[in-house]
């Protein structure tokens, strides 16, 4: 047996290196001037498409390679890496084409001096993927669906309402009314600083698909400011000023059916 830091033993038919590369993440080690000397396959898979962003025509012409040539500001990250003392974590930007979460980890041997790094690259996606999870987490955070009342939901809009963001919010709006049998939305315009000169047409959208699907769309919040720039609405959507007026509106109406 080999004995290690840690808890327990490793079993002398075991190799470390076996080991690091059964690990199901991008894993590289580097010698403590941080030139790359090891990969597990996984890394190779992904430096095969990262290779190229750095003119080589293999993943494993990274070997030898200073972790220097990675980076814009090599001076910077020499810098963050001569304090590292046990983990430092970073989300980088590979050549605007990757992004991926980072780990670093010094070697240490028994005097406590560091012999050199593993380097660990997680959650790698590509750019565009990337920006998509932004997008629709920011989508899914400026719109949020709030239940107020038995299969009532209100949706606070913040920001502007647009003809894109309308689409997205009544895609949204419509897949949560359906899934949950709701019979009533409460549209809140309040929280809305700006919007251009259709956002009446596209309540208007918004009002129609939701009655498509038995729900009916009510309309609270109009300020002044935004009353200005409405066109006539149809007569048949339920409009208040606040979201109080219209919350005892829907319970006097729950009430009657």
């Amino acid at each position: 047996m080999i004995s290690m830091k840690g808890n327990g033993e490793i079993p002398d038919n075991i190799s470390l290196l076996n080991t690091l590369n059964s690990i199901g993440e991008n894993i590289l080690i580097a010698d403590k001037d941080y030139h790359v000397t090891w990969m597990n396959d996984n890394a190779l898979g992904l430096f095969a498409a990262i290779a190229p962003l750095y003119g080589l025509e293999r993943a494993e012409d990274v070997i030898g390679m200073n972790m220097d040539q990675f980076h814009e500001n090599p001076g910077f990250q020499r810098k963050i890496m001569a304090h590292i003392e046990n983990t430092h974590r970073a989300r980088i930007n590979i050549r605007n084409n990757f992004v991926a979460d980072i780990v670093v980890t010094p070697i240490k041997n028994e005097e406590e001096s560091i012999d050199g790094y593993v380097v660990m690259l997680m959650d790698v996606t590509t750019r565009a993927e990337e920006e998509a999870r932004k997008d629709k987490l920011i989508e899914e955070l400026s719109t949020p669906l709030i239940k107020i009342w038995d299969k009532t939901i209100a949706v606070p809009l913040i920001g502007m309402f647009d003809r894109e963001r309308s689409e997205q919010l009544t895609s949204i709006i419509l897949k949560a009314c359906a899934s949950a049998d709701i019979e009533y939305a409460l549209i809140d315009l309040s929280g809305m600083h700006t919007f251009d000169e259709g956002i009446s047409h596209q309540i208007q959208q918004l009002n129609n698909s939701l009655t498509l699907i038995g729900t009916e769309c009510i309309i609270v919040g109009i300020t002044p400011k935004l009353a200005m720039t409405f066109e006539i609405l149809n007569n048949e959507i339920a409009t208040f000023r606040n979201a109080h007026a219209g919350l005892e509106y829907i319970i006097k109406k729950s009430g009657q059916n």
